[in-house]
This record gives structure tokens, sequence and C-alpha cells, in this order.
């Protein structure tokens, strides 16, 4: 990979995304097959004023030989060093990256019972540090090419051709153009999610009815004043502004919980722990999920969705136009990030406490009775088609078209037009955010 492409990308992690401030902690979490990308993202934290980065390394090999030989309540138990430095990051709030380089196939042929149960048994003691964080910190997932998943996009092709041809593919996904002022592209970018974001506040829908010919037919009901969100999100503490998932397309927000019916079809695999999930249909009643069905994966998908009480229920639906550079570019990347953002989805488990007003002041209690989902996991699936159809209907009954065959109907103008100043852009970008009133909220449920 052309070194100076790969430098670009870093100061576009640091810069933008993260968007580290002086004086805080960093956590870059990677594979070990990432060495070069997070040497600079190190670098450019460090140059933006970081106080301390810190890497933790994974490796997707080791952590396959794990789950073969070790015992599942030796891989559920989180150790106390780890417990202690899940304290610790309540207490530092560092900003977090996650550089996703995973194989997809990472964990193929090992028992959906006992990923099931490990992810059960660790996150009933992360959760409890993730909730303590919730808007207080800045973090961002992005990805990079790994042997084993650029083999999965790109079948037949030599590893070294299929690793550039996944670098240039994720630069695309990333508007990473040569010779254009990247930041300029991400403001006018991030201006647009935000229109969309604020026009479907201020319709206020009471459900969304999806239809699709492929079989798609479901009705959701929306939470009464809960946000839509796109482009980023505020660190609520320092009011810092940053964006947490590159690529991202999605605008979206957190349903009423148990409040949908109906059918709902995928339209791209899904990887969840390390297997994939393929050609699924998911049947809903009385807000929950009732029955499911997958020509590959069905029983990972079905331990998903009996993970806890709240994992058969939606915590989030995502608006993303069939436009999408990830959709246009016609490939599947069997990786959620990317995925996810090519077309509209919907996400079994935690909701986003983000999307309500005052969330900051509220107890955990009060956010679940305002409707805001509940779970150790939260997953998101594809949904979207060419000829998707979506409806709002409003309280009264009324309808508007939101969604016809699978892109925006409304062409409303952004709702404004900045310049960026410098290259953190940190109070411009937050001014973005305040002046665009409701509309800001996290876009992802962080590994533990």
């Amino acid at each position: 990979m052309n070194e100076a492409k790969l430098r670009e990308y870093a100061e576009l992690i640091v810069k933008i995304g993260a968007n580290v401030q002086k004086g805080q902690r960093v956590r870059l979490q990677t594979g070990v097959d990432q060495v070069q990308l997070a040497t600079m993202v190190t670098e450019e934290c460090y140059k933006a004023g970081a106080s301390y980065v810190e890497v933790i390394w994974e490796c997707g090999p080791i952590n396959k030989l794990n789950y073969q030989y070790a015992s599942a309540e030796t891989l559920g138990t989180v150790q106390t060093w780890e417990e202690e430095r899940l304290k610790q990051m309540t207490v530092d709030l560092p900003v977090r990256i996650f550089i996703d380089s995973s194989d997809p196939d990472e964990l193929a042929g090992i028992s959906a019972d006992l990923l099931s149960t490990v992810r059960q048994m660790r996150a009933k003691v992360t959760k409890k540090y993730r909730d303590q964080i919730d808007g207080k910190h800045q973090w961002l997932i992005v990805a990079a090419p790994s042997p084993a998943w650029a083999a999965k996009v790109f079948p037949g092709e030599p590893e070294d051709v299929a690793v550039e041809k996944l670098w240039n593919a994720i630069f695309d996904c990333l508007y990473l153009k040569e010779g254009e002022d990247i930041e300029k592209i991400w403001q006018a970018h991030s201006n647009r999610m935000i229109s969309k974001a604020k026009w479907m506040t201020e319709q206020a829908f009471h459900k969304l009815h999806y239809t699709s010919k492929n079989g798609t037919d479901f009705t959701v009901e929306l939470i009464p004043g809960a946000k839509w969100s796109g482009a980023g999100d505020i660190n609520h503490l320092n009011k810092v502004f940053f964006v947490p998932n590159m690529p991202t397309e999605e605008v979206f927000t957190s349903p009423m919980r148990g409040k949908c019916e109906g059918r709902l079809v995928s339209t791209k695999p899904l990887s969840w722990s390390g297997q994939v999930i393929n050609n699924f249909t998911v049947d809903f009643k009385d807000g929950r999920v009732v029955d499911c069905h997958a020509e590959q994966g069905e029983e990972v998908l079905k331990k998903m969705f009996a993970m806890d009480d709240g994992a058969s229920m939606l915590g989030e639906v995502a608006l993303v136009p069939k436009e999408s550079p990830i959709n246009q570019s016609g490939l599947m990347f069997f990786n959620t990030l990317f995925d996810e953002n090519a077309c509209c989805h919907v996400a079994a488990g935690a909701g986003f406490s983000e999307v309500l007003d005052g969330f900051m002041d509220m107890s955990d209690e009060e956010i679940l009775a305002k409707g805001v989902n509940d779970s150790l996991i939260h997953v998101d699936f594809m949904v979207g088609s060419d000829d998707l159809h979506i409806v709002g209907i409003h309280e009264d009954g009324s309808e508007t078209d939101v969604f016809v065959n699978g892109t925006w109907l409304n062409n409303h103008r952004p709702i404004l037009s900045i310049t960026l100043q410098n290259t953190t852009a940190a109070i411009v970008l937050a001014a973005v955010a305040a002046s665009a009133g409701p509309t800001i909220a996290v876009g992802w449920t962080l590994p533990y």
C-alpha cells in the first residue's frame, strides 16, 4: 500500500474520525497484521496532543485456538486484570479507536452454543462499564485489509492483489481520493446526513412500514420525540464532535421496544461471532422474533436472538439509500461496518439512549421505560433492496413516502453549509452538531 495514502488514512482517523484532543489518552485496538497503520495512527494521535497511546493487539488464529482448546468457563471469565482495566477506563475516559481487519470466517467450525455461552458470560461483566462511559468519550471503528478478509471479498485473486483491491475499495468508500480535500468532502457528506436526520425527526412519524418484492413486509413503531441521527456524535463532557463509524452512510434511530410486526428478508450476509449467516428471514410478532431461517448459519442466528431477553427485540432502524458508495461498489464486504452502510438495516438488541432528550440524567430504568431496548448485544442485519418502499405513518394515520425504490424520496436542501478552518475541526464540527439540534447520536455498540 502506498505509504502517503496510508498516512492520509491515519490522519483521517485521528483528526476527523476520533478527533483526538490535546491531553487525551487514546486506546487503540487492532490486529497484529496492522503494525504499519497502527504505528501511523499512534504517531498522528501524539501529533494531535494525546498524552498517551495504549495499543491492544489481537490475533485471529490464536483466538480460534483458544476456542478450540480452552473451556467455556475459562473463555467466559473476565480476568481480574481485565476488569481493573475496564474500571480504569471509566475514570480516564480514553478516546477509543478500533481498526478491524478480522477474518469473517475466523471462528468457522466453532459450536454456536460455545460462542453464545462465552459472549453471555463476558457481556454480563463488561456491559456495566460500557454503560458508564456512554456519551462521555470519543470512539471510532475503521477497517484495514487482512489477507484472510481480502480473500473472502476477492476470491481467486493472488493474496497481494486481493489486499490491494480491498485497500482501494475501502478508500473509495471513505471518499479518500487523490488530490481532493478530504475535510471539505467529509464536511459536505456530514451536512447531507444531518439534513436527512433533521427531516426525519421533524416528521415525528408514529410508525414505518417496509415492503419489498423479496418478501419483506414489516411495520415498526417509533418512540415519541426520539431523535434521528446521522454523520457523527458529540462527547457530552467536552462537546467534541467525532465520527464513530468510517465509512458512514446511515440515518438512524431506536424504535419503540417490543413494537413491531411482520417479516424482514436479509439482503446481505451477516458476519457474527466469526461465522457467516446468509440468506435469512426473520419473523416478528408482538415486537419479538418468533421465527427465523437461514440457508447458512441458522443455528448461530437462533442463538443470537436468544442471547437474552432483549436480543429478540429491535434496538435500531437505519436508512441508507442505494446510492451509497458501498452499495455502488457492487462488493460484498462480509463486514458489518461496510455492509450496514450499503443499504437499510435494523439491529437486534440494545438501542441508543442518546435518541432521548436528557438521557444523561436518566436512569437505566427510565430509559427502558421510554422505549429504548436493552440487551447484551447489538447486531445489525441488512434488509435494503433496490425496490424497498418505506412509508412513514403519522399518529393521525396519514402517510408520507420516505423511501421509494431503495432511495430517499425527499430532496430537501442541507440545513447548513460551513467551511472548516483547521485540521482538527473540533470547534467547527461541534457547531455543526449543535446547530443541527436533535440529530446527533451514537451509531454502534463497541466490542469488548
